[in-house]
This record gives structure tokens, sequence and C-alpha cells, in this order.
């Protein structure tokens, strides 16, 4: 398999050098033939025992220029010749000719236990013929199960769940929060991280094409920790100065909160720096605020590891913000926090029309069994650590870096990026900023 990788690799980037990075990221059954009249050997994917049935729906052309007309232009797509998928089970997803592609994408980094789950799927068909949604201000026993399951899952004492329809929702639930526990306005943030884009968390984030001119007031953005391209290198403790030179010269020396992503996503899969929480959660709570771990991506065992990406730093967050994989696809976020810093939102009536209905619940409390019934976390550490194992060796023959942690893994590299997805016979899907994977065995 190495000698392959080896010669798959160098064929690739000489085929693929003309392309934009999204556009290298998914190969079909019509790239693969031409590779193998180029005499190249192309392994196939493992057999799997479901085929979709016939697709009679419209065509990819017809829908594209359906959503030309009638959706918001802001909605791009990948590819020159968008993919109409039509069908998707566990691992694959299927086109509108029955191709079969391994989803490294993972609906943005949201399907967690695969597409279509049984027990999922369940779980929503029989909460929906039961009852579809009321509101929060009635009881029903979803809700509760849920968020009771889902703070077992949580350190310390958060156990006090908010639950929103996305992780924007999330974030923005979360900063609000923290101002009103504090009274202060000031957050800080990292450059290069993303956590929505919304008014208030479109400050937070940090990337110019996510960030629209409108005012975006009192986050102040710290340097990234970032072990590979950063100035300090992996000295997570370097880093940290520079946010307690934010609070002494940049706010009041009091702060309502510091909010990062464990790993950031979209920003590159870019694990911090060790010891760098530990020292700016020191700084931050000497200036009386509070640590908002962002987990929307890290979250849910995906790390393999542990099951929340702050895990793996040795702190405890005062709140945690969750959404994606927490319901597998379904429109569903969350706060947790403590029952001390839960109380500021009793000051006025805060309400979600559609957070934490009954079927979003079930669905999530769902995933939450599949994640422990199926071993998922142990999974995503032993297929993690095998392709970190055969990367590694890629990265030491091709002298390149690549950071990872287990199924949230970074393909730095196109060498990387033509090796993970061409191994595969009738196509990958991955996103251009990094890849996700699902549940997959390891095979040589």
């Amino acid at each position: 398999m190495q000698g392959f990788i080896g010669r798959r690799v160098i064929s690739g980037t000489r085929q693929l050098s003309n392309l934009r990075p999204w556009q290298r990221c998914s190969f079909s059954q019509v790239a693969q033939s031409e590779d193998a009249h180029n005499g190249v050997h192309i392994p196939k994917m493992p057999q799997f025992d479901y085929s979709p049935p016939p697709y009679t729906g419209p065509t990819a052309e017809e829908i594209l220029a359906q959503r030309k007309e009638y959706l918001s232009p802001s909605m791009f797509y990948f590819y020159n010749k968008p993919l109409n998928i039509v069908d998707g089970k566990m691992q694959y997803l299927f086109d509108e000719n029955g191709r079969r592609y391994l989803d490294g994408f993972g609906g943005i980094a949201t399907v967690s236990c695969g597409h279509c789950h049984p027990d999922v799927v369940e779980a929503i068909v029989n909460q929906t013929k039961k009852l579809q949604h009321s509101t929060i201000l009635y009881l029903n026993h979803a809700i509760g199960d849920f968020a009771q399951a889902l703070a077992s899952k949580l350190p310390a004492n958060l156990k006090v769940v908010f639950f929103t329809n996305s992780g924007t929702e999330a974030n923005e639930l979360a900063m609000l929060i923290a101002r009103l526990y504090t009274g202060c306005h000031d957050i800080i943030s990292l450059r290069n991280a993303y956590h929505g884009n919304a008014a208030g968390t479109m400050g937070a984030t940090a990337q110019a094409n996510w960030k629209f001119n409108v005012i975006q007031s009192g986050v102040h953005h710290a340097m990234n920790p970032d072990p590979y391209r950063g100035v300090f290198g992996s000295d997570g403790e370097k880093y940290a100065k520079d946010v307690q030179d934010l609070i002494d010269f940049g706010t009041s020396g009091h702060v309502a909160a510091f909010i990062s992503e464990a790993i950031q996503g979209v920003g590159g899969i870019v694990e911090l720096a060790p010891g760098y929480l530990p020292a700016v959660y020191n700084s931050v709570k000497k200036a009386g605020g509070l640590f908002i771990a962002d987990e929307v991506q890290s979250g849910f065992a995906r790390t393999g590891s542990n099951f929340w990406g702050f895990e793996g730093h040795g702190v405890v967050p005062d709140i945690v913000t969750m959404a994606k994989s927490i319901g597998n696809g379904i429109p569903l976020g969350a706060v947790v926090t403590t029952p001390e810093v839960a109380e500021v939102l009793t000051r006025r009536n805060y309400f979600n029309t559609f957070g934490g209905n009954p079927v979003c619940t079930a669905a999530g409390l769902a995933v939450l069994k599949v994640i422990e019934k199926e071993g998922l976390q142990e999974n995503a550490f032993v297929v993690g650590s095998y392709m970190k194992e055969r990367l590694t060796a890629l990265k030491n023959k091709y002298e390149r870096e690549l950071s990872h942690s287990f199924l949230f893994l970074h393909l730095r590299i196109l060498l990387v990026v033509v090796m993970f997805i061409s191994i595969f016979h009738d196509g990958c899907l991955c996103s251009y900023w990094g890849c996700e994977g699902k549940r997959i065995n390891a095979w040589s």
C-alpha cells in the first residue's frame, strides 16, 4: 500500500496542478477510469450492502437552474459541475447516477454517526408521529431526557442546558450570558477563529472572508497559538502572554469572557499549542471573565482521546457550546453552563421557539446512545491513529508537516490530500478547509 500511495501521490499532483483546492476533492468513477487508462492501479472501496433505489427526480442541471433563480446567490457550491446528492447511508453518499462516494465532509462536519443511521432515524420518526412540536412552556420528557444525558458527559457542575438551533445561536447565547454575568462587554477571541455569522459571533470570528463590514464591537482578537505556523512554535505560554497584554492594554482590566475552539475547525483544523489554555484560563479568571469552550466542531468524541476537545488541555470551562454532530444533521445546538451562571437569564424573559423541540432532542439523545453503543470514540482513536501513522510516514518521506487529532484531521498539503482521497475507487467528498471522517475501518 505504501508503494501505491507514493506512486499515486506523485501522479495525482501532476494531473491536479491546474485545479483549485475544492475542485481537487472529488474523484468519481469517470476520473478513476481515466487513471486506469493511464496505467495507475486504483483499489476499490470495500463492498457495501446498500444500493439506492433508481433516482427519478430532476437532474443536476435543472436543480442548479432552479437554485440560481430562487435561492440567495450567497449560497455557493463546490465544483464547476456541482454534485446532485440524492441518497446517503452511513459513511457513503450517492449521486443521481448511483455513484458512491466516501463522505469525508460530513455535511460540514455534522454527520457524526453515519447518514440515516437507523437508530437516529427511528427516534426521529417515532417522536414525529407522537408530537412534532408544541412549546417548552408545556412539559414533555424528551427535552429533559436529553439534557440529563448531555450533562452526564460534562465535568464539574456543568449541568444546566439551553437548547438552540445552531452553533451560531449557541455562541451568541453564550456571549450574552457571559456579558450579563460579569457586567463586562469585552470578549477575547483568537485570530483565525470561527464562531458564527450573526452580529455577535461575527465579531468573535477572525477570518476576513466570513466578516461583513458591519458594527462588531467589544471583541479583541489574540495571537493565534498555532504550533505549526505561529511565531512561538508550540510554546503555549508565550502565546498566552498576548491575552494578558490585551487585558492590560485593551480593556478596563476586566473582561466578560475568553472564547475558543479547542481545535480550530473552519480555520484549518489547527490544534492549540500545548499549555496555552491553562495559562489563558488563569489570566481570564484574574480579570473576572468566564471561559467559553466552543465545541461545535471538536465535541462529541471526534478527537478520539476525549469526548470534548477542551479535555485534552486540562481545563474546565464555565460555558460549553455545541452543535453540528450533536444531532447527526438535525438542526440542534446547545449551551451548557453552571446553575449559578445560568441564573442571569432569569433577569428578563429568554425564549427560543424551536430550541429543544421534541423531535430534535429525541434525535440528540439517539446520537449520544449510538456514540456509546457503537464505541465511536474508540473507533475515532483507532482509525485516527492508523491514519496518523500512515500520513506521518508520508510526512517523513516528503519532509512535510501534518497536524492531527485522530479523525479530526487536517490534511495540510496537496500530496497528503491526493493520497487520502484517491485510495478509494468511486470517490470521496471532502472540504477545502479540512476533512472529517466517519466510522470507517482501516485497511491496508
